[in-house]
């Protein structure tokens, strides 16, 4: 099979990221890997995608290290690619690190692929509803049921309305960005700096407003979903647990949070498969799904991370799965002369 992962920037990704642990896993079986830079597309007068892409030496790699070294190294092969003929065109890049000079690549694998999808390569996550997920108002397309209380404004009238509907305890955070950035806990019994929250928050831009989750102090549960389903693997799900560090209420590990095993319950599952009809309908095929007690935090789905934290604790590993879903697809696609809808192929 030919896959490609588009990401960010070649030379910036690092040895624990999850795409370098699907790369790694698929060059091993024997499959042509490439990675696509978000500069490196070319749109030709022939109505061909084209890309300037690398791929590692033709050997087998013992280490994630080693196979990423190769790749960013200066005998990385680099080569003109038709994009038009690859089987599966993975997007991996994470937008909200695309800011300032380059805002302009934060959709760029979404436009590419878009195109690419039109010669029958396999674009995963679909595209066309990823550009709907570009930033938290996706989330708020999910049923109630699973989701905190939330405000969307800009206003800060309406917001601090919002904190005092609430009891006064609330999480306050940007509607685009990730990774914990700009993540504020409002306190009932510390509210002096509620105005200066508010007032770094919208300079910004649009404020989710949500309910403060008493469960949060304990933590959440990053639980991956593919094709629809929670990912499992030789009877492991693939899965594990932060938890926050001191006062900080971000569970995020840059921000000094703490990884453990998850134990998914019926509470965790019943959220996946509340999640899951619309998921299939979108066509998003690899997501992280972040959960706190009983609600759903936060869907990732762009370039979800901590499948090698998964690993560590469950002891399979399930990049594995992932490429056993891809193969399925690239066969599917075979049987069918690329007659699906990609949307459909993404979850099948």
């Amino acid at each position: 099979m030919r896959l490609s992962f588009f990401v960010n920037d070649v030379q910036t990704e690092q040895i624990g990221y999850s795409t370098t642990r699907l790369a790694h896993a698929a060059s091993a079986r024997g499959h042509e890997v490439w990675y696509i830079s978000a500069t490196d597309f070319t749109y030709d007068p022939n109505e061909c995608v084209m890309a300037v892409a690398r791929r590692a030496p033709v050997k087998r790699h013992a280490t994630h290290g080693a196979y990423l070294a190769a790749l960013q190294g200066s005998k990385a092969i680099t080569e003109r690619i038709s994009v038009d003929e690859l089987d599966i065109l993975m997007l991996r890049n994470d937008p909200s690190t695309d800011t300032g000079l380059r805002a302009w690549a934060q959709t760029i694998g979404l436009t590419f692929g878009r195109a690419a999808m039109r010669h029958g390569v396999i674009v995963l996550n679909d595209p066309r509803r990823l550009l709907r997920a570009a930033n938290k108002m996706y989330f708020q397309l999910f049923p109630e049921e699973v989701r905190p209380k939330t405000l969307i404004s800009q206003s800060p009238k309406d917001i601090r309305a919002f904190i005092e509907e609430v009891g006064g305890n609330a999480v306050l955070k940007p509607l685009s960005g990730s990774g914990g950035a700009g993540v504020f806990l409002v306190r009932i019994e510390d509210s002096s700096n509620v105005k200066q929250m508010i007032s770094s928050l919208t300079r910004d831009g649009y404020v989710i407003a949500q309910e403060y989750l008493p469960a949060a102090a304990e933590g959440d549960t990053r639980l991956f979903m593919m094709n629809g389903q929670p990912l499992r693997y030789k009877g492991k799900y693939a899965a594990f647990r932060r938890l926050s560090s001191g006062e900080d209420l971000r569970s995020n590990i840059h921000a000094g949070g703490k990884l453990h095993p998850a134990v998914i319950t019926d509470a965790e599952l019943r959220i996946a498969e509340i999640v899951r009809p619309k998921l299939v309908q979108d066509g998003m095929f690899l997501v992280g799904l972040d959960i706190v007690g009983d609600k759903l935090m936060e869907i990732n789905v762009f370039s979800p991370g901590g499948l090698g934290s998964a690993q560590r604790f469950e002891k399979v590993n399930f990049s594995h799965a992932i490429i056993d879903a891809l193969e399925r697809k690239v066969t599917y696609m075979a049987h069918y002369q690329r007659n699906f809808d990609n949307a459909e192929m993404a979850v099948l």
